[in-house]
């Protein structure tokens, strides 16, 4: 793949720790912000996929229930702000840029105005916690591929390490998820289980990747923290074909197999509250469990809590020269299998 010796880990290097960093670029996935823009971005998303008109339609539809518009870029733009007031208190203060897999901006125009800046090394911080092809690899091979459009002169870019266990993102969580606990009366809420749930993906993807490990980790640390006795992880925003197994059991299935009539979700596997944790949470899961009769109250995600908003800022510090961080992105990690790409918002 053109330019993926920029994207790997390169710490160990002579000629890396010889070059300061100058950058942080910050890798989503991007949404519409406009009805006008919902299908040509679906159309970005699902290129070079065997999925049926009417399915994307389909999708489009969870767009129009909130005006045309995905939360992501929004809360992207709140995170960059909260990042960039972090880093200016506290160092390194290096101007952030971002770029999306699949709307404006996109990585090759985030790269072109680092370029513009003489900008020659950014640490790219993808803002997905976990290891799977889909929110890791594939992120890398969209990155070698803006480089590769810019040419030889394009900076290079170096991933920070994943964080699904780092302190801050469990404090972030966890502070979210004891906040959904408080609303639920004292008797009520040690008899109510906790179900994280984070996006699934192709069992074969699963089986090459840390992806399912990772989330229970982060369950198992986030639930010590708020005291939570008893918690399960489902999974979400399925995307692909029936015939094709991916993890579950969904949150469907979980809460038809629910006893208890409370429940508290938590969407660990996700960031920020966009358009997955919207619709699929909050619209589609919330009127099953009302139909059976069960409360359910959906914690927050991370955000721009923070706890979070420091732990951007320290995994930045962990890679200054003068502190090597931990190996990110070994060459290979994460490979394809033969599991197609997983649709996220």
């Amino acid at each position: 793949m053109p330019g993926e010796r920029d994207v790997t880990n390169d710490t160990a290097t002579s000629d890396s720790a010889r070059i300061p960093y100058d950058a942080i670029l910050l890798v989503s996935f991007g949404g519409p912000e406009g009805p006008d823009d919902v299908l040509p971005f679906l159309e970005n998303v699902l290129r070079g996929r065997n999925v049926p008109r009417e399915r994307m339609l389909e999708v489009a539809h969870h767009y129009d229930l909130f005006g045309g518009v995905s939360p992501i870029n929004e809360q992207i733009r709140a995170l960059i702000a909260a990042v960039r007031a972090e880093l200016k208190a506290r160092g390194p203060d290096l101007p952030i840029y971002w770029g999306n897999r699949n709307w404006r901006p996109f990585l090759a125009d985030a790269l072109r105005e680092m370029r513009a800046d003489g900008r020659k090394h950014a640490l790219a911080f993808i803002t997905s916690a976990y290891s799977s092809y889909s929110s890791c690899r594939q992120y890398l091979e969209d990155i070698a591929r803006a480089q590769a459009e810019l040419g030889a002169d394009a900076p290079r870019v170096s991933p920070l390490r994943k964080f699904f266990d780092h302190p801050g993102f469990i404090q972030a969580n966890a502070d979210r998820l004891r906040d959904a606990l408080d609303t639920l009366p004292p008797a009520e809420r040690e008899q109510t289980p906790v179900i994280f749930t984070a996006h699934s993906i192709p069992e074969s993807m699963a089986r090459v990747s840390d992806y399912e490990a990772q989330l229970r980790e982060a369950c198992r640390l986030v639930a010590d923290q708020v005291g939570a006795r008893e918690w399960e992880l489902a999974y979400q925003s399925r995307s692909g074909s029936p015939a094709q197994p991916w993890l579950g059991p969904d949150i469907g299935e979980r809460l038809r197999a629910q006893e208890s009539r409370t429940a508290v979700v938590a969407p660990i596997g996700f960031i920020s509250d966009h358009m997955e944790v919207l619709y699929d949470l909050d619209v589609e899961a919330r009127e099953l469990a009302e139909s059976l009769g069960i409360t359910m109250v959906r914690a927050g995600t991370a955000g721009v809590h923070p706890a979070f908003v420091r732990m951007v800022r320290e995994l930045v510090a962990e890679r200054m020269p003068d502190r090597p961080g931990d190996g990110v992105c070994p060459p290979g990690c994460c490979p394809r299998a033969e599991a197609r790409q997983v649709v996220t918002s």
